[in-house]
């Protein structure tokens, strides 16, 4: 297959599966070790300053496929009342020819809702830019008179998301909006698909089941309002407070019955398998493997995703809760 028609499939299954499932934002299997992804207001969670590190490699065997790799920073600024917390916030998200990178700035202000502090209610905005860019040289035309199909294009979008987020030792609910009044800076073009707000609700929860085993359910609900939604149901063991094992279930949820074009994309569902080891008491690394159930299975061999964290403790030491998400 020569590059443009490769491009081109690539692109109008990606386009499908955004539209369809709402993933014009970036997507990680692991998105609730670093909530700051998702949702603005999750910045400070750890109190401690944290670098989370996370790179996703989709649709394995498929040349060009989407590649997405993140930094983030985030921490409160004021280690007593732990009150006002930042957090920045780095992407590069890469599909064929499209290489979109984007720099977010995140202020949280978290209430403390009881003397113990075991409870806290964040609200959180975002700001940031995101530079979407078209390498026209990577395309190839059948007819070599055709010359190049398009050149390079560059548009530059500023954007801002809010997000609330509420957290007790062994519960958590957030809720968030992403893309909101998106608007081009320079360089607009019809190449670049506008974004549109995505809503994002979160929870989960952490139960003891002895001594030595916990487990932890979770659920995110993410979608644009205007098309299914996309439903992640997940589960974790998390033994001796060190090493988590699980799996998570990603699947399609038309919540409006008025988009009855996309009917049957609740079939493209895909099936998570994630670890995580706490190596100490600041370092975490992990690790995801996505088995897609779609016809797209047999030409990829699945999605791989790690992740890796690191807590820069403070010299005095404090007494807080378990920080399970």
């Amino acid at each position: 297959m020569n590059r443009l028609n490769k491009y081109i499939l690539l692109f109008a299954l990606a386009f499908a599966l955004q539209q369809a499932r709402a993933q014009q934002t970036v997507q990680f299997s692991q998105y609730m070790f670093n909530g700051l992804v998702v949702n603005p207001a999750y910045a400070g969670y750890k109190e401690d300053w944290t670098l989370n590190l996370a790179s996703r490699l989709q649709w394995a065997g498929i040349d060009g496929a989407p590649r997405t790799n993140t930094i983030s920073v985030d921490g409160v600024l004021d280690p007593d009342s732990k009150n006002a917390a930042l957090g920045f916030l780095v992407t590069n998200d890469r599909l064929g020819p499209e290489n979109n990178t984007s720099f977010y700035g995140n202020y949280a202000y978290r209430l403390r809702l009881d003397d113990e502090d075991t409870k806290r209610l964040s609200f959180g905005f975002g700001a940031g830019l995101v530079q979407y860019r078209i390498d026209g040289s990577k395309f190839s035309p059948i007819d070599p008179t055709d010359g190049g199909i398009i050149g390079n294009e560059n548009t530059l979008i500023a954007d801002f998301r809010l997000g609330v987020y509420y957290t007790t030792p062994s519960f958590y609910v957030g809720a968030s909006a992403l893309n909101l009044f998106s608007k081009p800076i320079s360089g607009a073009n019809t190449l670049v698909i506008d974004p549109v707000p995505h809503v994002y609700l979160t929870a989960g929860t952490v139960i003891a089941l002895s001594n030595t085993i916990d487990i932890k359910p979770s659920a995110m609900l993410k979608g644009d309002l205007k098309s299914p939604a996309g439903l992640d149901l997940t589960t974790y063991l998390l033994f001796d407070k060190k090493l988590w094992l699980g799996a998570s279930y990603n699947t399609g949820v038309n919540i409006n019955n008025k988009y009855n074009q996309y009917k049957g994309v609740d079939k493209n569902n895909t099936i998570t398998a994630i670890a995580q080891f706490n190596i100490n008491g600041f370092l975490r690394f992990g690790y995801s493997y996505d088995f897609s159930t779609s016809a797209l299975a047999t030409y990829q061999s699945g999605t791989h995703e790690v992740s890796l964290s690191i807590s820069f403790r403070r010299k005095q030491p404090r007494v807080i809760s378990p920080r399970f998400f």
